[in-house]
């Protein structure tokens, strides 16, 4: 193993350097704070010394099998033969084959996959040690909420920062020092309801998210709170149930429901609901990993300036399918995410990852089946304590 020593102003810094020089496979050895006194003890120049290391794996040769090794002739006395003596010429050995070269190569690929995630286990292992054992349930805490290893290796090195000053933190410091990094992280998204500036609201989303009922729910408030005159339009035409239960909630606001089958269909729904001051657009839920429905779906609705669309995921579902749902939407304007079942899940880490990742804010987010009581209205300082609201009582205690 090869190490190499770095010095810099912060172990982000340091990390930076290291990923640069050594690669992904770097593991860190050793890290530790070093206060320069300069000017009689009056001024302190402090930087973070962290050695790493790396190993090389050499390229191996091709082997031969021990039939192709030559060996000298010996005498029956077991005497080595002398040079000089006549003997029968020594054949050259062999290449090796081209299934042993094929068997060494598998074994040689699965040999170095072995070896690199051993690597990455010891990386992982030394990057949570350098971090001094009081910080170490908090960043547990952090992993615990699913929240992005970026994100928590940025937190917790803000953690060592000010721990490295006074050797102290308590557990509502730490959440505060949290706070503030993932606040300023939210400051330029948009995190609110909906806007109301534009008259077609198209709420999209993947199969069995809760994307009707939270239609429903962001319905009721515009009548109930914004005393808007709405109307439901459906493209989910691939399930009866879906329809039916759009239209009872439709009924029980005293709103009209259009049912399309076409872009044609489409357009003359929008002229019969042209009266109306907000059209609320249910499409069909669908594995929206795959291209295609993403298509039919652009042919079929009117996207312009008068329509905005909000994506509806689910926080139960894993992040990187959440991604790869994302993914597919890039060519359409999202304005902003709805995160659903959020009463099923006990980590809410990955509302975060999306948001900050994919530069994009948050309208709603739903706890419960309840119409129209359980959805909310965000702020990032209710995302803030919603994330934190499990440990609380733990940290004040």
């Amino acid at each position: 193993m090869k190490m190499k020593k770095y010095n810099a102003p912060s172990i982000a810094e340091a990390m930076k350097q290291i990923r640069s020089d050594l690669g992904e496979d770097a593991v860190i050895l050793n890290s530790k704070v070093v206060v320069t006194k300069r000017f009689f003890g009056l001024v302190k120049n402090k930087s973070y010394e962290v050695v790493a290391g790396y190993d090389q794996v050499e390229k191996i040769p091709a082997y031969f099998s021990s039939q192709d090794i030559p060996t000298r002739p010996t005498f029956k006395d077991d005497r080595t033969m002398p040079m000089n003596q006549s003997s029968s010429p020594v054949e050259k050995p062999k290449k090796a084959s081209q299934e042993d070269s094929s068997a060494i190569s598998g074994n040689l690929v699965k040999d170095i996959a072995e070896l690199k995630s051993m690597m990455q286990s010891m990386q992982r292992m030394s990057t949570q040690s350098q971090y001094p054992n009081e910080l170490l349930p908090f960043v547990d805490f952090l992993k615990q909420q699913e929240l992005g290893e970026e994100l928590i290796t940025a937190i917790s090195d803000e953690l060592f920062e000010h721990y490295s000053q006074n050797n102290q933190l308590t557990w509502n410091e730490m959440q505060e020092i949290a706070k503030d990094y993932l606040r300023k992280e939210l400051y330029d998204l948009p995190i609110s309801g909906m806007s109301y500036d534009k008259k077609y609201i198209n709420v999209l989303g993947p199969t069995g998210v809760g994307k009707t009922t939270t239609i429903a729910k962001i319905a009721a408030r515009s009548v109930l709170e914004k005393k808007k005159k709405i109307g439901f339009i459906t493209t989910d035409t691939y399930r009866i149930a879906a329809i039916e239960q759009l239209k009872t909630y439709a009924a029980l606001l005293q709103a009209p429901v259009e049912v399309v089958y076409n872009a044609a269909d489409y357009a003359e729904a929008i002229k019969k609901l042209a009266h109306l001051d907000l059209i609320f657009i249910d499409t069909a839920g669908r594995n929206y990993k795959e291209a295609k429905y993403v298509n039919d779906l652009k042919s079929l609705i009117q996207f312009d300036d008068q329509l905005e669309s909000y994506l509806v995921l689910s926080l139960t579902a894993k992040q990187k399918d959440l991604e790869s749902i994302i993914e597919q939407f890039k060519d359409i304007n999202i304005e902003k995410f709805i995160f659903t079942k959020l009463d099923e899940t006990n980590s809410i880490g990955t509302m975060f990852n999306l948001m900050i990742k994919y530069n994009k804010g948050l309208a709603y987010y739903t706890n419960g089946q309840e119409v129209p009581e359980d959805i909310e209205q965000p702020s990032s300082d209710k995302l803030l304590e919603l994330f934190f609201k499990e440990n609380l009582d733990e940290g004040s205690s």
